[in-house]
């Protein structure tokens, strides 16, 4: 009968098993794995412990592996330098260290600081590049609420192209990576989110720090993300820092010359129905302004401005040593530093010559 169960004593029929590898036929089955078994002779598979706990895991041949991110350039994740503990320590080291000593050896002066105190929501700070004094110089005269809630803007490449160089960026600045020349999708998403945060930007416009003394053409991040944010940008303009420290300094002993530093506010401005690249050229002839009223004084450079005559922010369209010519005293080093060493031999000789 069929289903019977064999008699006692009865052969069992052998079933070929299939070959180790074999596919089953016909359905297109998935190859069955065969199990190594166990050096103890019961049947299990063998199981590794520890390799199971240290080996990588494997990944299916038909899975696209996920993008693999960077640890560093704009891949770099600052989100830990604005947790409550790293932000108390960074504001403990701005106040008590950093900031007493760029007032040391900048002495900044604020004007037009009756352009931000009105501002109670975040803004873009957008401010000519010179000198790597420009950051310090710039956080030192923010008033402390708004000061501890500013983000600067920093470049990938060069502040954020090893770990150690961006965790201290991160820490002591509070600096967010962004491309130089281009606005990169996922750093103007992550800078747009801190500015709905409530988060203030510090935006240097230019890319980089000037190479001799004279301006560069704004590039449009500092006008997209306020256009895009609905924030105000207040245009400034910082003096004299490219004469204490400028751009070719090698050694920061060697270059640090203590001197007078100004920091002027204009007008905050507002993005109207204009593009981004428009009003990218319009905070850039705002910036312009300032410059011509730190060069001369406020009534000079408003009128230049009526007639539009105010000086070109970029300088000259000539040779180098005509741009070098024409070059303010307030962002040429060499005349300051040249007078100082006079007198300083001036004084020297009154000295020996007094009995």
């Amino acid at each position: 009968m069929r289903g019977a169960l064999p008699k006692e004593g009865a052969p069992r029929k052998r079933v070929a098993l299939p070959a180790r590898g074999a596919r089953e036929d016909a359905v297109g089955a998935a190859e069955v794995p065969r199990l190594t078994p166990s050096p103890r002779g019961d049947g299990s598979p063998r199981l590794g412990l520890f390799e199971f706990v240290l080996k990588t895991p494997s990944r299916p041949g038909d899975v696209e592996p996920p993008p693999e991110r960077g640890r560093t350039g704009t891949d770099y994740d600052t989100a830990w330098a604005r947790r409550y503990p790293v932000r108390l320590a960074r504001a403990a080291m701005l106040d008590s260290f950093t900031l007493p000593v760029t007032r040391a050896a900048a002495r900044p002066v604020v004007i037009g600081g009756e352009h931000l105190d009105p501002i109670a929501g975040p803004l873009v700070v957008a401010a000519n590049h010179s000198s790597h004094l420009d950051t310090a110089v710039l956080l030192s005269v923010l008033p402390p609420g708004r000061r501890h809630r500013t983000v600067v803007v920093a470049a990938a490449d060069y502040f954020f192209d090893r770990r150690w160089k961006g965790a201290l960026s991160a820490f002591a600045l509070g600096a967010i990576p962004m491309e130089r020349i281009k606005v990169n999708r996922r750093s103007a998403d992550a800078a747009a989110e801190l500015i709905e945060e409530g988060w203030s930007l510090v935006i240097f416009p230019e890319g980089g720090r000037s190479p001799d003394g004279w301006g560069a053409e704004f590039k449009g991040g500092a006008a997209y993300l306020a256009k895009r944010c609905g924030v105000p940008v207040l245009p400034t303009h910082i003096r004299g820092t490219r004469a204490i420290l400028p751009k070719s300094s090698t050694t920061l002993r060697a270059r640090l010359r203590p001197g007078r530093t100004e920091v002027r506010f204009g007008h905050p401005l507002h993005a109207g129905e204009e593009d981004a690249r428009r009003f990218s050229a319009r905070i850039e002839a705002a910036v312009a302004l300032l410059a011509d009223e730190a060069e001369t004084d406020w009534w000079s450079a408003r009128r230049r401005q009526a007639s539009g005559a105010t000086p070109p922010f970029r300088g000259p369209e000539a040779s180098p040593w005509r741009r070098a010519w024409g070059l303010p005293e307030s962002a040429d080093p060499v005349p300051r530093r040249r007078a100082e060493a006079a007198s300083g031999r001036a004084g020297l000789g009154e000295r020996r010559d007094q009995p």
